[in-house]
């Protein structure tokens, strides 16, 4: 693939794929997007027509089957990405999946044991967009021993979007779409994952506060799937421990944020404005500004193609980390569901219904 054109077929498109995705992959030399299916074949055709993409698909099959595809791009919900995955491989043809991976471990574990069958095929997901502008930064901070040895992981993800109880019935709220996904668990457990050593035990409790929601498409009141409100212990390797608190039903204190606790420092990122304050063992914490040369951001088309071309290994985020933030949302599900803790990794993969 380093001088053959990359030829994208679309699953998908969503607001994700509609602003940044196919901008994104429009802007690379040698790159063409093909084909694309969504959920309706009306707002395919919408799509095809605002981005000038020659054809649309009326099934997800047949742009697995479309000859000229050599890369697939997975817009759609998790339901969808381990059967698109294994046949977009199975098909000799490059995988981008949205997050989260799959719908349960057992899903994404399928999809890493295929994926290393062919190696020759780009796999990456994509990466929690929470933290890539300052991750550079935080990792050279961690790596020059700033925290000294990591204590403690604090994790917030709490929101008010399901706080009004008269809000409609979201797609992520329905297990049949979503799996084991709950909240932000998921996405920021992935970023914490980045700077902190793997989780090997948790202990979770999640609730439904608002059990019956309006289906929009049946017109009726329907049970609600996935939890609003969730709170994790966890250990790490190394001796850590942590706490998850993520919540959809709060009207106040919100707030999207990790915070890293050391014997010699602290470090605290404000996911939502990509502020990171820190102090030193006695001292203040302090707004520490992003340094130009360690600033990240969002590559991930670019990255993607990089990967495809044989450039660079996939960075954010590969089918590894994808399984293990599988594992830790299934391991914070059935913790929740029979209250004990559960080990990671896991040993065995339940039944999708637990």
């Amino acid at each position: 693939m380093r001088t053959s054109e990359l030829r994208i077929g679309i699953i998908g498109a969503g607001k994700i794929t509609r602003e940044r995705h196919i901008p994104g992959f429009k802007a690379i030399p040698g790159v063409r997007i093909v084909c694309v299916c969504n959920q309706h074949r009306e707002t395919a055709a919408k799509v095809a027509r605002e981005f000038d993409i020659p054809r649309i698909h009326g099934t997800w099959e047949h742009v697995i089957e479309d000859k000229e595809v050599n890369a697939i791009l997975i817009g759609a919900w998790p339901y969808l990405h381990c059967p698109v995955t294994l046949a977009a491989f199975d098909a000799d043809k490059h995988v981008l999946t949205q997050a989260r991976m799959a719908m349960n471990a057992r899903e994404a574990q399928r999809m890493y044991d295929r994926s290393k069958e062919c190696e020759h095929l780009a796999a990456m997901i994509v990466p929690s967009p929470y933290g890539l502008t300052g991750d550079p930064y935080v990792r050279s901070l961690i790596e020059s021993g700033f925290l000294g040895t990591l204590r403690e992981v604090h994790v917030h993800g709490m929101t008010s979007d399901l706080a009004d109880p008269k809000a409609p019935l979201g797609w992520r709220q329905m297990t049949k779409y979503s799996g084991f996904n709950m909240l932000t668990l998921g996405i920021l457990h992935e970023s914490a994952l980045r700077w902190t050593p793997p989780v090997n035990r948790v202990f979770a409790y999640a609730s439904k506060m608002v059990p019956v929601r309006i289906d929009a498409e049946a017109g009726k009141p329907a049970r609600v799937g996935t939890p609003d409100s969730v709170q994790v212990l966890t250990t790490h390797e190394g001796g850590a421990c942590g706490t998850y608190r993520l919540s959809g039903v709060i009207w106040h204190d919100t707030r999207m944020e990790i915070g890293l606790y050391g014997s010699d420092g602290t470090l605290i990122y404000d996911l939502k404005r990509d502020e990171i304050r820190g102090g030193k063992r006695g001292a203040p914490l302090e707004v520490m500004p992003i340094p130009d040369g360690l600033r990240g951001g969002w590559q991930v088309e670019a990255d993607f193609v990089a990967a495809v071309r044989g450039e660079r290994p996939v960075s954010y985020t590969n089918f590894a980390t994808g399984v293990r933030y599988m594992q830790f949302t299934e391991a914070v599900a059935r913790s929740s569901r029979h209250q004990h803790p559960v080990a990671l990794p896991l040993q065995e993969f339940s039944n999708p219904s637990l």
